[in-house]
């Protein structure tokens, strides 16, 4: 009820509506709202004429670009006025409610002559100007009013009352009307006893059972609604106030009296009842109110998914926040890992450096030492005045002296290592990878979609088209696409590239082929679609007319597939073992898994056998599309068929319609069949080798994947390849015999 209040409050005013009246255009005002914005047109001028002379701009030139014509055969004194001339410049302001509102102008004094006529009785309303216009405030549409004034226009009873009823529903609490001293507030209301109760007194005076078991307790603002409401009110028409309108005018969509009738203004119109009209658009609002409430619905579930995102997005945002920190965490880790290995080279460098000057220094300082001491032994010798003795060591001496200089010869007084350091840290490219370092796409395409009502085949070629999931925005560079050689061999490449359609020739005539496709990037290649079957003609002779995959089969030809379930497409609630042959869920709700083929034509067959049933829950058999929803019962949209069963019963559901409950459930290690037959178009479901019920679905046309729904209390086992069972002939409606 809230959600209604802004529908129940004037645009001018902002405040309920208070005898609102009906403007032409279907909006509604305020009687004294409308009064406070009518504006009055200049008297020399009709509306016509200004708009011919263009002599002038005013806040009113832009209602040329929205206007209603409002003249007719049966005209209601309402007429459409384009332009203001003379317009007051007064701009425009806005309501509470946040549209335009035009301030009214003041009114010119009268003419002398016409002064008696504006006397105004003790609590009247002073009259109407001549060529008075009303602007609408919602839709800016302009009306000029006749003779009338705004009596001119019908008075709207109905919001009126329901204005009238939202208020008293707001109203303060209601009283017990049984509480002997201090009433309490009443709980409910009995509307066959027109009394209210509080919870002591209902259970005392109103209990529910025996005669007052059957009546109906309400609310206690509803019930005060429906006691309070007022007997329906006749309306009187707008042109004659005597005059109950009893009629409804077909072509001017109004209702009208006799009167309006004999004058002849609606004479030759349609007129019908109008009870019988009431009841007509009450139906047809009540139609429309159904599509309306299916929108409000659709536009809940979107609500609440966009919330659902918000909470991902904050979750994913936190996490990628918390893996960036960790990638730039490592990188600066690898850098300083690299920095103390470069520094354990500039050590090791410093270290030789220091060795080997230093040895140069140590065997400098010997030298000198020696070459010192023979030069001062030298000098001594010298000084002696011996001849004969002198010349007996000089010889030696002179060598001696020779063969140290020559010691001292080039490169001694060389340093061996230079005192700068030859390396150079060359950190370019290393610093433009930091500036360059950004965000690049990580993951691997998903898988691509095959478009089946595109997909055909054609003699011994097959032509397959596929995209991209809707809402996947993963980059993707190509994609790969693969068939099997016919047989049922390993899959192998017939195409590489960007386009998203390809036409394969020189397959062999009367094969099946199975065929899958996938997307890459520079991340890696994404995983398989699902696998599709094509089959190709048995001859020639049907050259030049392409099969559609609705056609792949002959009618009359069983497909023995082998198949499992598919992981990529599967709730994530699924759990897989044994070769993906079987699964459970690891859920208490039911979650949807598909075969990982999809069956065109052809008759096929298949089961799976009950591992484990434990507190009786009813899982899910049957078929359905690839975009099936995988977190309800299969069965439970327009996207599959299926049986679903407990331990006692079955029933067949197709968009959540359940049918032909059948006696007969299912155990541990129980057995359901399904057969799936494109040459009739039915489904039919066996339980321990005996047909379940009769024939489940018909009409169908594929393409269908094999599908199951089930929770965590029951474990199955998939079976395929099996042939048909021996009480079914392929090319009949059902197993007694009667044609498709």
């Amino acid at each position: 009820m809230d959600e209604m209040e802004e529908e129940l409050k004037c645009p001018v005013c902002g405040s309920f509506f208070r005898e609102p009246i009906i403007l032409p255009c279907t909006h509604n005002l305020c009687l004294a709202c409308a009064r406070n914005i009518l504006v009055q047109t200049p008297d020399a001028e009709s509306p016509q004429s200004s708009r011919a002379s263009g002599s002038g701009v005013s806040d009113y030139d832009y209602l040329d670009l929205d206007k209603m014509s409002l003249y007719s055969e049966a005209d209601s004194g309402y007429g459409s006025y384009g332009g203001f001339v003379s317009a007051p410049t007064t701009p425009c302001q806005k309501s509470p409610n946040g549209v335009r509102v035009f301030p009214p102008t003041v009114p010119q004094p009268p003419a002398p002559q016409q002064h008696h006529l504006l006397q105004l009785q003790p609590g009247s309303q002073p009259p109407i100007p001549r060529n008075s216009c009303l602007t609408c405030p919602q839709c800016h549409r302009s009306l000029v009013l006749d003779e009338r004034g705004l009596r001119g226009f019908a008075r709207n009873r109905v919001l009126e009352g329901v204005v009238d009823r939202y208020q008293q529903g707001r109203a303060a609490a209601l009283k017990c009307q049984l509480c002997e001293k201090s009433p309490k507030e009443a709980t409910v209301m009995c509307e066959q006893c027109d009394v209210f109760y509080c919870d002591a007194c209902r259970l005392r005076c109103h209990p529910p059972r025996g005669p007052l078991a059957k009546h109906r307790l309400v609310p206690p603002a509803q019930g005060c609604i429906s006691r309070r409401a007022s007997p329906r009110k006749t309306s009187t028409c707008t042109e004659h106030e005597l005059e109950n309108m009893s009629m409804y005018c077909v072509q001017c969509k109004m209702p009208v009296c006799y009167q309006c009738l004999e004058e002849g203004k609606h004479g030759t119109h349609e007129v019908k009842a109008l009870g019988a009209m009431w009841k007509l658009h009450k139906g047809q609002l009540s139609q429309a109110l159904t599509g309306l409430s299916d929108r409000a619905s659709e536009a809940k579930e979107f609500l609440v998914q966009l919330k659902n995102m918000v909470q991902h997005i904050q979750e994913n945002g936190v996490e990628f926040e918390a893996c960036l920190v960790a990638q730039c965490d490592a990188l600066i880790d690898a850098l300083n890992r690299r920095k103390a290995q470069l520094l354990s080279r500039v050590n090791k460098e410093h270290e030789h450096k220091l060795k080997v000057v230093r040895d140069q220094i140590s065997h400098c300082t010997v030298k000198l030492r020696q070459t010192t001491g023979l030069m001062e032994y030298c000098l001594e010798v010298i000084k002696e005045n011996d001849p004969s003795g002198f010349l007996q060591i000089s010889d030696a001496l002179i060598r001696r002296v020779h063969v140290t200089e020559g010691q001292w010869g080039k490169g001694t007084l060389t340093p061996r290592m230079s005192s700068d350091f030859d390396l150079t840290l060359d950190s370019g490219p290393l610093l433009s990878t930091i500036h360059q370092l950004d965000f690049v796409q990580m993951k691997v395409p998903a898988p691509p979609m095959l478009q089946l009502e595109e997909c055909c085949t054609q003699n011994n070629s097959a032509t397959l088209s596929w995209k991209q999931p809707p809402l996947s925005t993963i980059a993707v560079e190509g994609y790969i696409l693969e068939l099997d050689d016919g047989n049922g061999g390993q899959f192998r490449e017939v195409y590489v590239g960007n386009e998203t359609i390809c036409t394969v020739d020189g397959l062999h005539y009367h094969s099946t082929y199975k065929s899958r496709v996938k997307a890459f990037n520079a991340s890696g290649l994404g995983q398989y679609s699902k696998t599709l079957l094509l089959q190709t003609s048995e001859s020639t002779s049907s050259y030049g007319t392409p099969r559609p995959l609705q056609s792949l089969l002959e009618p009359s030809r069983t497909f023995f597939a082998w198949f499992t379930f598919d992981p990529a497409s599967a709730h994530p609630d699924i759990l897989f073992s044994n070769d993906n042959l079987t699964v459970t869920c690891n859920s208490y709700d039911d979650r949807v898994v598909l075969g990982g083929s999809a069956f065109s034509r052809g008759v096929h067959y298949w089961e799976m056998t009950v591992d484990r049933y434990d507190n009786h829950p009813d899982p899910a058999f049957g078929v359905a599309r690839g975009d099936v929803l995988k977190d309800v019962m299969l069965g439970k949209d327009d996207k599959a068929w299926a049986m679903y069963v407990d331990n006692n019963r079955s029933w067949f559901m197709h968009n959540n319609s359940h049918t032909n409950r059948t006696d007969g459930g299912i155990a541990k290690g129980a057995t359901i069949g399904v057969l799936l037959d494109f040459t009739c178009g039915l489904l039919i479901f066996l339980i321990n080798d005996e047909q379940q019920g009769p024939v489940a679905f018909e009409g169908l046309e594929g393409p269908y994947y094999p599908a199951i729904s089930l929770n965590r209390n029951v474990q199955v086992t998939l079976h395929t390849g099996l042939p048909i069972p021996d009480f079914y002939t392929p090319g009949e409606a059902d197993p007694n015999g009667s044609e498709c």
